[in-house]
């Protein structure tokens, strides 16, 4: 997990966490968006905050390896977000997607109009091509497949669109091969799966009832579960291949019977928002279905959960000193 901080970077991985690379203030100032391109040793870092060493409008590629800046990219608005993969880069602005050829002869190959994306939503697949992002209408999502970058410019065609929620977007996600999507509603109260060839609806479920920032939506790695963090500081756990583990309202609630709600759920201490993800299944009979969530106060949470819904905390530690002005 990449974290930026008023006082550099910290890149931690595995479990339990070890520090992949570090930087100090003297070499980064204070950063607001950190991205790792999987586990190599180059990163995307877009500078923030009130101590900045470089602009907001600047993605700067740093190698750890060579510890040393190898690439800049400059735009005219604020970045938003930043997505990696082996072949490409994707600049997220308020309007518009770059996408750019990555690492190997970088070079702008095109450019996405979108509507105003405040948030920063995208996500790619870490396995394929996929991209996903908000479309021209509130509450959908469009599909675009990275391998087409620069061979679009020009074409009449539509992308394909999911039409998830009548609200905004808050919170997309995809599943490891990108095959499924999932969105949170603009509100943060439901969550739905798509499947990305069809795009049809697969399930719907319920977070709860009052609105929230979702953070964080995350799937393991087979697609049976599907993990959901908000600025509640509540994880949520869903049953996706197997629904009827989903917890159901048996009693007459207008608006919310037959609703799919939370298989498990946990309350993290500091209840603060988090990002959760799912660690790789070990080899053995005994194998536990667990959950990570990672806080923004800088610690570290490993729940174990069971299909009866159980869910009990197995690990704590602190993996970043919040008087470091943590800024994620």
């Amino acid at each position: 997990r990449e974290h930026s901080l008023s006082s550099g970077i910290n890149a931690e991985y595995g479990e339990p966490l070890a520090p992949l690379a570090q930087g100090s203030f003297e070499e980064f100032g204070s950063v607001r968006i950190v991205q790792m391109l999987h586990r190599t040793n180059l990163i995307a870092m877009v500078g923030g905050g009130y101590q900045s060493k470089f602009s907001g409008k600047m993605c700067r590629i740093w190698d750890a390896a060579k510890k040393q800046f190898v690439l800049e990219f400059s735009f005219d608005s604020v970045i938003k977000a930043v997505r990696m993969t082996r072949e490409r880069l994707v600049i997220v602005l308020t309007k518009k997607i770059c996408v750019f050829s990555f690492p190997e002869d970088p070079k702008h190959l095109q450019t996405l109009e979108t509507r105003a994306n405040i948030r920063g939503i995208c996500e790619v697949c870490p396995s394929n091509s996929v991209m996903v992002y908000p479309g021209t209408w509130a509450g959908s999502l469009q599909i675009f497949d990275l391998t087409t970058a620069g061979a679009a410019v020009g074409a009449t065609s539509t992308p394909p669109t999911i039409n998830a929620h009548k609200t905004e977007l808050q919170c997309v996600a995809l599943n490891h091969s990108g095959t499924m999507a999932a969105t949170a509603s603009g509100k943060g109260t439901l969550i739905r799966v798509f499947d990305m060839r069809s795009r049809q609806l697969i399930i719907e479920v319920r977070r709860g009832t009052d609105t929230a920032t979702v953070n964080c939506i995350t799937f393991n790695r087979d697609n049976t579960y599907l993990c959901v963090s908000s600025d509640k500081g509540t994880v949520h756990i869903f049953a996706i291949r197997n629904p009827e583990l989903n917890k159901r309202i048996t009693v007459a609630n207008v608006g919310y019977l037959g609703s799919q709600w939370a298989m498990s759920s946990f309350t993290l201490k500091s209840e603060c928002s988090s990002v959760c993800v799912f660690p790789p299944h070990s080899s053995g009979a005994a194998v536990k279905n667990s959950v990570i969530a990672l806080c923004y106060d800088g610690t570290y949470h490993k729940y174990v959960f069971t299909k009866d819904g159980n869910c009990n905390r197995e690990a704590y530690n602190v993996f970043l000193d919040i008087t470091q002005d943590l800024e994620i």
